[in-house]
Protein backbone atom coordinates (compact mmCIF):
# COMPACT_ATOMS: atom_id res chain seq x y z
CA UNK A 1 0.00 0.00 0.00
CA UNK A 2 2.78 2.47 0.86
CA UNK A 3 4.11 2.30 -2.69
CA UNK A 4 0.75 3.27 -4.16
CA UNK A 5 1.19 6.85 -2.91
CA UNK A 6 4.73 8.09 -3.54
CA UNK A 7 4.92 10.61 -0.66
CA UNK A 8 4.69 7.81 1.93
CA UNK A 9 7.70 5.94 0.61
CA UNK A 10 9.83 8.88 -0.56
CA UNK A 11 9.29 11.46 2.16
CA UNK A 12 9.86 9.02 5.00
CA UNK A 13 13.40 8.26 3.81
CA UNK A 14 16.33 9.59 5.88
CA UNK A 15 17.44 13.16 5.40
CA UNK A 16 18.69 14.74 3.21
CA UNK A 17 17.56 12.80 0.11
CA UNK A 18 13.84 13.71 0.11
CA UNK A 19 14.58 17.32 1.01
CA UNK A 20 17.09 17.62 -1.83
CA UNK A 21 14.74 16.06 -4.37
CA UNK A 22 11.81 18.29 -3.42
CA UNK A 23 14.00 21.40 -3.33
CA UNK A 24 15.41 20.59 -6.76
CA UNK A 25 11.99 20.45 -8.42
CA UNK A 26 9.26 22.05 -6.29
CA UNK A 27 7.14 22.77 -9.37
CA UNK A 28 7.12 19.08 -10.31
CA UNK A 29 6.03 18.08 -6.81
CA UNK A 30 3.20 20.62 -6.75
CA UNK A 31 2.11 19.83 -10.31
CA UNK A 32 1.89 16.13 -9.46
CA UNK A 33 -0.09 16.76 -6.27
CA UNK A 34 -2.48 19.31 -7.71
CA UNK A 35 -2.99 17.64 -11.09
CA UNK A 36 -2.99 13.94 -10.20
CA UNK A 37 -4.50 13.40 -6.75
CA UNK A 38 -8.16 13.42 -7.76
CA UNK A 39 -8.94 17.12 -7.57
CA UNK A 40 -9.56 18.93 -10.84
CA UNK A 41 -6.41 20.81 -11.84
CA UNK A 42 -8.43 23.96 -12.57
CA UNK A 43 -9.35 24.16 -8.86
CA UNK A 44 -5.99 25.81 -8.25
CA UNK A 45 -5.39 29.18 -9.94
CA UNK A 46 -1.84 30.24 -10.72
CA UNK A 47 -1.43 32.35 -7.57
CA UNK A 48 -2.38 29.35 -5.39
CA UNK A 49 0.02 27.06 -7.25
CA UNK A 50 2.74 29.68 -6.92
CA UNK A 51 2.15 29.91 -3.15
CA UNK A 52 2.52 26.13 -2.81
CA UNK A 53 5.72 26.18 -4.88
CA UNK A 54 7.09 29.09 -2.83
CA UNK A 55 6.46 27.09 0.36
CA UNK A 56 8.58 24.27 -1.04
CA UNK A 57 11.43 26.69 -1.69
CA UNK A 58 11.87 27.09 2.07
CA UNK A 59 14.27 24.38 3.31
CA UNK A 60 12.83 24.48 6.84
CA UNK A 61 9.32 23.82 5.54
CA UNK A 62 10.46 21.00 3.31
CA UNK A 63 12.37 19.43 6.19
CA UNK A 64 9.30 19.73 8.45
CA UNK A 65 7.12 18.02 5.83
CA UNK A 66 9.60 15.17 5.54
CA UNK A 67 9.90 14.87 9.32
CA UNK A 68 6.13 14.42 9.55
CA UNK A 69 6.28 11.50 7.11
CA UNK A 70 9.27 10.03 8.94
CA UNK A 71 7.40 10.18 12.23
CA UNK A 72 4.32 8.58 10.64
CA UNK A 73 6.47 5.68 9.46
CA UNK A 74 8.28 5.19 12.78
CA UNK A 75 7.43 6.65 16.19
CA UNK A 76 3.78 7.38 15.37
CA UNK A 77 3.25 3.73 14.46
CA UNK A 78 4.98 2.63 17.66
CA UNK A 79 2.68 4.88 19.69
CA UNK A 80 -0.39 3.61 17.79
CA UNK A 81 0.53 -0.02 18.42
CA UNK A 82 1.19 0.70 22.09
CA UNK A 83 -2.19 2.43 22.42
CA UNK A 84 -3.98 -0.48 20.74
CA UNK A 85 -2.16 -3.03 22.91
CA UNK A 86 -3.13 -1.17 26.09
CA UNK A 87 -6.70 -0.49 24.98
CA UNK A 88 -6.11 3.27 25.09
CA UNK A 89 -8.40 5.20 22.72
CA UNK A 90 -9.27 8.80 21.93
CA UNK A 91 -12.44 9.55 23.89
CA UNK A 92 -13.52 12.75 22.16
CA UNK A 93 -15.62 12.46 18.99
CA UNK A 94 -13.62 11.94 15.80
CA UNK A 95 -14.71 12.92 12.30
CA UNK A 96 -12.93 11.02 9.54
CA UNK A 97 -13.41 12.50 6.08
CA UNK A 98 -11.70 11.34 2.91
CA UNK A 99 -11.90 11.74 -0.84
CA UNK A 100 -14.24 9.41 -2.66
CA UNK A 101 -11.88 9.69 -5.63
CA UNK A 102 -8.62 9.02 -3.81
CA UNK A 103 -6.94 5.90 -2.56
CA UNK A 104 -8.26 5.91 1.01
CA UNK A 105 -11.59 4.33 0.07
CA UNK A 106 -9.95 1.29 -1.55
CA UNK A 107 -6.79 1.06 0.58
CA UNK A 108 -8.74 0.40 3.76
CA UNK A 109 -11.49 -1.87 2.41
CA UNK A 110 -9.95 -4.89 4.15
CA UNK A 111 -10.40 -3.06 7.47
CA UNK A 112 -14.07 -2.27 6.75
CA UNK A 113 -13.26 1.21 5.48
CA UNK A 114 -11.68 4.27 7.07
CA UNK A 115 -14.30 4.65 9.82
CA UNK A 116 -13.82 1.07 10.98
CA UNK A 117 -10.06 1.52 10.91
CA UNK A 118 -10.33 4.61 13.10
CA UNK A 119 -12.45 2.70 15.61
CA UNK A 120 -9.22 0.93 16.61
CA UNK A 121 -8.04 4.31 17.88
CA UNK A 122 -11.17 6.18 19.00
CA UNK A 123 -14.42 5.36 20.79
CA UNK A 124 -16.76 7.68 18.90
CA UNK A 125 -15.99 7.82 15.17
CA UNK A 126 -18.14 9.02 12.34
CA UNK A 127 -17.15 9.79 8.81
CA UNK A 128 -17.78 9.61 5.13
CA UNK A 129 -16.27 10.02 1.71
CA UNK A 130 -16.57 13.43 0.09
CA UNK A 131 -17.24 13.71 -3.64
CA UNK A 132 -13.99 15.52 -4.28
CA UNK A 133 -10.30 14.86 -4.66
CA UNK A 134 -7.40 14.80 -2.21
CA UNK A 135 -7.65 18.56 -1.73
CA UNK A 136 -11.42 18.57 -1.17
CA UNK A 137 -11.30 21.41 1.40
CA UNK A 138 -10.01 23.70 -1.35
CA UNK A 139 -12.19 22.13 -4.04
CA UNK A 140 -15.37 22.15 -1.92
CA UNK A 141 -14.83 24.83 0.74
CA UNK A 142 -18.49 25.46 1.53
CA UNK A 143 -19.33 21.76 1.82
CA UNK A 144 -16.26 21.24 4.00
CA UNK A 145 -17.15 24.18 6.25
CA UNK A 146 -20.77 22.97 6.56
CA UNK A 147 -19.61 19.46 7.45
CA UNK A 148 -17.18 20.73 10.09
CA UNK A 149 -19.75 23.13 11.51
CA UNK A 150 -22.34 20.34 11.82
CA UNK A 151 -19.83 18.05 13.52
CA UNK A 152 -18.45 20.67 15.89
CA UNK A 153 -21.92 21.99 16.77
CA UNK A 154 -23.06 18.64 18.16
CA UNK A 155 -21.11 19.16 21.36
CA UNK A 156 -20.66 15.43 21.92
Amino acid sequence: MALSFWPWSLLSQPSPLPERLISAAPEAVIDDALNCWGTSADTFPKHVRDAYVDALRDPARVHAICEEYRAAATIDREHDMSDIASGRKVTSPVLAVWSKHGGIEKWYQEHGGPVELWRDFACNVQGYAVDGGHFFPEELPEQTADMLHAFLSKGT
